[in-house]
């Protein structure tokens, strides 16, 4: 029995020795870099022109024949009419009629170019909201030291931004070594497909190979991670996928008072509420990346558990399963959205369905995906069909590399007390459309907002301080001057 207890003893302080070398081994990797001053410049006009863009209603729908032309037409004659250099001195493509391909030329030609990217185009404003919007959603207003509107976040603010810093350096003679390309799409909002896809493809038939991509994607957040008191600006590596399956049931129909023992309506209800029951496998895999760069700025219990999966993997998952955002990261995830049966209370069906969408961690593809929910609903009667288009889980871009590590340098030194961190983009951007030319895609938008404004986006008063947006100038402004660093 003593020698029992020994061992037991022995393997008890080994485990902790283990995880003990394990918590304090954890290295900071943030890099130290100087605050950057803010150069002079008229950030109010800036913020005024913001306010211009908001105002043009460059608005995305999925059927596309409702699409208001003349507004997307507006907004590429304000573009030209208010930055003359970009127009005059970058050579400017028109792509499928609406978006903006833009080549700014560097001296030395042997360098792989790079490209920032935004997309101007912005979704709806939900009619029964406009009540609850503090200023007019279409009205670009400058109040209570922010611009209001709708795209001040998403996305107007990147493709402003971007052009207001090329204005900038043009005026003031910049040449640049490493030729740089702008892209702004106006159909982000609905894939992609005819604006960013299209460059992507257009530039990839030119043999272009790009050295860095920045689109719109994570921001700097307050609040947000639990642990850690600091802002944290958050950098897209990767993105999730998309898929939209359809759930069938057909049955003969009839008169609701004499209903069989499960209706087309009922299966597809249950086959929804099993699916809901039976979640995609959960995998810390993903938050990896973003877990080394933020555990070594927590509290000693924390590092001890987040440095240590391999042991407090299950209490870990539960803790993050229990709020959809940080669920989200850990899973694929499963959202039932539409629902549909009989058009009337007293007649049965012959066909109901469901749409369940779903955002794919990298790893898993559609056939997965079709597997766990035909395996989750177990109902032969139940047919599972893909449903519009399908985007796979975009490649993860390496951290390890100049590109990153410029990146880290310029957010740092224009928000010193944020910590950096890449992570797993929950949405889809029209990054994705260039991974097939660039190994360096990066999804980063330069504007620090608080946890509680991030419904805000595609919602109700959506806004941006003008301080941040002039910050977020000052930033793309730096970016392109340190790129010829990269």
């Amino acid at each position: 029995m003593k020698k029992v207890l020994f061992v037991i003893l022995i393997l008890i302080l080994v485990l902790s020795g283990i995880v003990l070398v394990n918590t304090l081994t954890f290295t900071s990797r943030q890099l130290d870099v100087a605050e950057q001053p803010m150069p002079d410049y008229d950030y109010e006009e800036a913020a005024y022109r913001l306010g211009e863009a908001v105002r043009i209603p460059t608005i995305s729908t999925e059927d596309t024949t409702l699409r208001d032309v003349a507004a997307f037409e507006a907004f590429i004659r304000f573009a030209e009419r208010t930055y003359p250099l970009v127009h005059r001195q970058l050579e400017r493509e028109i792509v499928n009629g609406y978006s903006l391909l833009f080549t700014w030329p560097g001296t030395d030609a042997s360098l792989d170019p790079w490209l920032l990217m935004g997309h101007y185009d912005v979704v709806p404003v939900e009619p029964s909201s406009v009540a609850n919007w503090d200023y007019d959603p279409f009205g670009g207003v400058i109040a209570d030291g922010y611009i209001w509107g709708r795209g001040t976040l998403d996305d107007k603010i990147t493709v402003m931004g971007v052009f207001e810093a090329v204005e900038w350096l043009l005026a003031e003679g910049l040449e640049p070594k490493r030729t740089l390309q702008l892209a702004f799409g106006h159909d982000e909002e609905i894939g992609g497909e005819k604006g960013a896809k299209a460059i992507a493809s257009l530039l990839e038939s030119r043999g272009v190979r790009l050295a860095m991509v920045l689109d719109e994607g994570g921001l700097v957040i307050e609040g947000e991670m639990p642990g850690i008191d600091a802002p944290v600006a958050m950098i897209g590596t990767s993105e999730k996928g998309y898929l939209n399956l359809e759930l069938i049931a057909e049955d003969e129909g009839g008169h609701s008072s004499m209903p069989p023992s499960i209706t087309a309506s009922g299966r597809i209800a249950r086959a929804v509420a099993r699916l809901q029951e039976n979640p995609m496998p959960a995998s810390l895999s993903a938050g990896a990346p973003m877990f080394s760069y933020l555990v070594p700025e927590m509290g000693f219990g924390q590092r001890l558990a987040l440095g240590n999966t391999w042991l407090f993997g299950p209490v870990i998952r539960k803790q993050l399963e229990a709020s959809p955002s940080t669920n989200a990261i850990i899973r694929t995830t499963t959202a039932p959205t539409m629902l549909a049966g009989s058009q009337k209370p007293n007649v049965l069906p012959s066909r109901a369905t469901a749409v369940v969408n779903f955002r794919l961690l990298p790893g898993d593809d559609m056939e997965s995906v079709v597997r766990h929910v035909e395996r989750s609903i177990d109902d032969p009667l139940v047919v599972v069909e893909p449903m519009g288009a399908f985007s796979p889980a975009s490649p993860v871009s390496d951290t390890e590399t100049p590109a990153f590590d410029l990146l880290h340098r310029s957010i740092k030194g224009f928000y010193p007390q944020a910590y950096i961190a890449p992570y797993l983009v929950m949405g889809a951007t029209d990054a994705r459309h260039f991974t097939g030319i660039s190994d360096q895609v990066f999804r980063f938008m330069p504007v620090q907002i608080h946890n509680d404004d991030l419904v805000r986006l595609h919602g109700t008063n959506e806004r941006v301080s003008v301080q941040g947006y002039a910050r977020s100038i000052a930033f793309y402004r730096h970016l392109i001057m340190e790129i010829e660093n990269l």
